[in-house]
């Protein structure tokens, strides 16, 4: 290389080409402490912060002195011999696509169902190039590739190679961050889009300086314990693109070895996805939204890892392998703040964080009226000594009413946890699972009928309320007059309505809007199973699944998941029937097996309004 660079005097033209090396890079590169690395199933990182440091120290004015293209050697290079490598940059917009490429596999063999993006520029590299990265030829370093950027202040910057060109015979590759730096781009240069970010991401770097992300090198493959050559007998699991839409019909479902097979303490997310996309749409948008500029850079592989491998081939083949459930896993546990994702025991609301939340951006499921959001909803009441078979809606209502909150429209989909906290406290020892979810005294601005005689209400008194029940405190004008004339303390609230529909609501039934029942998740100790309504017809039959049923071999065997139909489960949770079943079994020993586990165990219920559905 010495024929190459030629050492240059140390004047101030040469302070100007460290100001272009500045350029090089960018934007500023603040020093942080460094993230440690840590190996599959041990104590997680914790979260990373936004990184904007401007007022730290830097170590000397070249910037990318401290860009090193291995951890183990930290040379810092002379800016005098440097100043030929590192030159003005020219750019060319040809870049390769390929896959993103999630590199879980082990033993130096990649993994087979992930694209092994290959290393192109839109023109070859110099001989000598190469010969001085043969760290980045062994990594074979792609468009699509996730990889890490280390300094000599022991900070890793991680991203997803976006541009690989060659700028000035030097290979240059575009890195979208995972999270904003100051003074980075949005893949402009030089007034040229060489790729979409959002501001704050796009790094352009010598491509010899990036190496695959270590967060996903060594991770022992999760199906090893299913290549065995005596566990050929499982259902064969591939890879489903495209659309497929969800079952409407048991069909031949049921059985062992159908559904999401069970591993390590999955239970929590398998019984979740198979609530939320085996039988109904309603989260389908969760596969479909085309990535955003605001999006993990890691977001379309992610949804890839849920669709093609866990949604499709369960509407299809009706069978999920837990391999393809840990690579979304460890996807969750390396990019979310939701630690142990892939080895520790969780409940739905967490992985629903780790998944739908961050890494998913979905719109929130719920939008109350004091302006917060949510996906789901956590029932906080008091116990009533007199009540020992409270519904869903009752609580649901005693909740509202309690928190002065109201949902601000109506949701597509309403995910209700039961007043328990985790598997050791209940409030109540039953639940019954409401069947239909009346949400019209929920929702603000939705026309309500009065309680005393039945016309449109245009007042609200909360101290008018009993039992919980929102609907005995709507009131029209003429009965607020009237109940209010011996109640001087109460103080009415005169109720939101669309003016438009005022005259025709005065004459007619006030309509009301209703929420179905189509998913219950129940824990006992500290195993999650699923109650799931197998169709939207209103009188389709419901199942039971478990995904850790059974199991073959001992340490080195795989669970067996199994789906059994519960044809009972309908009047089980009708009033009357669940009234009836409840006062015959005063003790949870007395129940059927499965009715314990729906009346006792529920954790978490799902509740669709189809017709909202079809226009999210």
């Amino acid at each position: 290389m010495n024929h190459e660079v030629q050492e240059e005097p140390k004047t101030s033209s040469n302070r100007e080409s460290q100001l272009d090396l500045f350029s090089l890079i960018g934007g500023s590169w603040p020093p942080a402490p460094r993230e440690p690395e840590r190996q599959y199933g041990t104590v997680p990182r914790t979260p990373k912060k936004t990184l904007q440091y401007a007022h730290e120290r830097v170590k000397s004015v070249n910037l990318l002195n401290h860009i090193v293209p291995d951890r183990r050697k930290k040379p810092v290079f002379n800016s005098s011999s440097s100043s030929n490598f590192y030159t003005k940059m020219v750019h060319d917009t040809k870049k390769i696509e390929t896959g993103v490429l999630v590199d879980v596999g082990g033993n130096g063999i990649p993994e087979e169902l992930y694209d092994t993006p290959s290393l192109g520029s839109p023109r070859s590299i110099p001989r000598w190039q190469e010969r001085q990265s043969p760290i980045h030829l062994q990594d074979d370093i792609g468009v699509g590739s996730l990889v890490e950027v280390a300094t000599d202040v022991n900070q890793h910057y991680y991203g997803v190679v976006r541009w690989i060109g060659i700028i000035d015979d030097t290979a240059t590759a575009g890195v979208e961050l995972e999270q904003n730096v100051c003074g980075l781009g949005d893949g402009i240069r030089n007034g040229q889009r060489l790729f979409p970010c959002a501001p704050g991401r796009a790094l352009f770097v010598p491509l010899a300086l990036c190496r695959r992300d270590a967060r996903f090198r060594d991770t022992p493959p999760p199906e090893r314990h299913l290549r065995n050559e005596e566990h050929f007998d499982q259902p064969d699991c591939p890879v489903v693109p495209g659309v497929v839409p969800p079952l409407n019909s048991l069909g031949d479902l049921a059985g062992k070895n159908r559904g999401i097979q069970g591993h390590h303490n999955s239970c929590y997310l398998d019984a979740t996805l198979f609530a939320m996309f085996t039988f109904t749409s309603v989260f389908d948008a969760l596969l479909y939204r085309p990535p955003e500029p605001e999006d993990s850079p890691h977001y379309s592989e992610v949804q890839r890892v849920l669709r093609e491998e866990i949604v499709n081939p369960l509407r299809r083949h009706g069978y999920v392998r837990a391999d393809r459930v840990m690579k979304l896993r460890t996807l969750l546990e390396r990019l979310s703040d939701v630690p142990g994702l892939t080895s520790e025991e969780k409940d739905p609301e967490e992985f629903l964080n780790g998944l739908v939340a961050q890494l998913l951006r979905a719109e929130p499921f719920l939008k109350l009226s004091s302006g917060q959001e949510s996906y789901c909803y956590q029932l906080f009441v008091e116990k009533d000594e007199h009540v020992t078979l409270p519904s869903v809606q009752q609580l649901l209502e005693q909740s509202f009413a309690t928190s002065g909150v109201k949902l601000s429209e109506v949701p597509a989909a309403f995910i209700i946890q039961m007043p328990r906290f985790g598997k050791n406290y209940k409030l109540y020892q039953r639940v019954l699972p409401s069947p239909l979810l009346d949400v019209t005294d929920l929702i603000e601005g939705l026309p309500r009928q009065c309680a005393v005689c039945g016309s449109l209400a245009r007042w609200e008194c909360s101290a008018c309320v009993t039992g919980g029940a929102l609907d005995t405190g709507a009131l029209c004008t003429s009965c607020l007059r009237l109940a209010h004339a011996t109640r001087p303390t109460h103080k009415a609230t005169p109720l939101a309505r669309c003016e438009e529909y005022a005259n025709i609501l005065e004459s007619c039934p006030v309509p009301r809007v209703y929420m179905e029942l189509f998913a219950v998740l129940c824990i006992e100790t500290s195993h999650y199973v699923a109650f799931v309504k197998t169709g939207v017809a209103h009188d389709a039959p419901w199942c039971f699944f478990d995904s850790m049923a059974d199991r073959k071999g001992e340490r080195n065997g795989y669970n067996i998941p199994e789906i059994i139909e519960i044809e009972e489960l309908a009047g089980w949770v009708s009033d009357e029937g669940g009234r009836a079943l409840h006062a015959s079994a005063p003790h949870d020993r007395l129940l059927p097996a499965h009715a314990k586990r729906l009346l006792a165990d529920a954790y978490m219920c799902f509740y669709r309004s189809p017709d909202v559905a079809m226009y999210r």
